[in-house]
């Protein structure tokens, strides 16, 4: 089983096309050690031909672009992309499913039922998409029934229920449900080898805890530094909390939080951050706080990176 990140970024990407911090402008200008990231998704295959995407990203068609095994290859018009799970309604996560539009088939969308109702009324993808290809609603219980995919043999994926709030689109904005956000634990059934994935994590549930301590490989929440990171660069007047994402530094952060997978772990766990946002300073490779992920075994997911388990 590949599971390859196509895109690595938080929403915006990095740069983010508007903003003029010192990693945005930096970047820019080349006076800073870091490489461009487009926004988050990854996709999933077993055979290198056929591949899930797991979140569309509004840059799509870069990421296309960007990986050959994604491209149309064996008809005049085709794709290596056989369907998408998205995991919540964020427009970072959903906006690239109006790239697909083209398809000649319903594109295959694996939703649970609260995304699905705001994929169908407050940012109404589903409805827009009917007057192109379609799509193929195909619902993600969270019954603890996993998905089994025919494009996946041998893999069986877990999605977990998140603590999250709806985006500001939603018809429950104001009144969470159950599925607005999802993990995902993806398991080859032949080598038993299993990743975690959660892009947006604001907090560790036991039932989270308990499933990244299964996991062979933790693709999980980037976002920022510190809690009040955006508060403190005037961008923002919310903390990471508040937008739901666990920072990475201070008590109760994801370090500590990985620290403690590795310390009750009795095997070696790969550890990278993912959905990492344009104003952290963890994008500076030869930065301080790199260096702080590095004595902890912490890696940094940038596009293009692939894993084998």
């Amino acid at each position: 089983m590949k599971i390859k990140v196509l895109g690595s970024s938080a929403g915006g990407g990095f740069p983010q096309w508007n903003c003029n911090c010192a990693n945005c402008d930096g970047v820019r200008r080349g006076t800073v050690k870091a490489k461009r990231r487009t926004q988050s998704s990854i996709a999933i295959s077993t055979n290198g031909e056929d591949w899930l995407l797991v979140n569309a990203s509004p840059d799509l068609l870069a990421q296309i672009a960007a990986n050959p095994e994604l491209q149309p290859a064996r008809h005049v018009r085709d794709t290596g992309i056989v369907g998408v799970l998205v995991m919540d309604a964020q427009i970072d996560h959903v906006t690239g499913l109006l790239m697909l539009r083209e398809r000649d088939t319903p594109l295959p969308l694996y939703a649970t039922a609260a995304v699905w109702q705001d994929l169908s009324t407050g940012f109404p993808i589903g409805p827009m998409l009917s007057h192109y290809c379609g799509v193929e609603h195909r619902p993600i219980a969270l019954d603890d029934t996993p998905l089994e995919l025919a494009a996946l043999p041998r893999v069986r994926i877990d999605p977990l229920p998140l603590t999250s709030k709806a985006p500001p689109y939603s018809p429950h904005r104001d009144a969470p449900e159950r599925g607005d956000n999802i993990g995902l634990i993806i398991t080859n059934l032949d080598t038993g080898k299993r990743s975690f994935y959660a892009p947006g994590l604001g907090s560790m549930e036991p039932h989270v805890l308990a499933a990244m301590r299964t996991a062979d490989l933790l693709l999980v929440d980037g976002t920022t530094w510190t809690d009040d990171e955006m508060i403190r660069l005037g961008f923002s007047k919310k903390t990471a909390a508040d937008m739901g994402h666990l920072p990475q530094s201070g008590a109760g952060g994801m370090i500590e939080v990985l620290d403690s997978i590795d310390s009750e772990a009795k095997r070696r766990v790969r550890k990278v951050l993912i959905h990492i946002n344009n104003t952290n300073p963890i994008l500076i490779e030869d930065g301080s706080e790199r260096r702080v992920l590095t004595e902890h075994g912490i890696e940094v997911a940038q596009d293009g990176m692939t894993f084998e388990l």
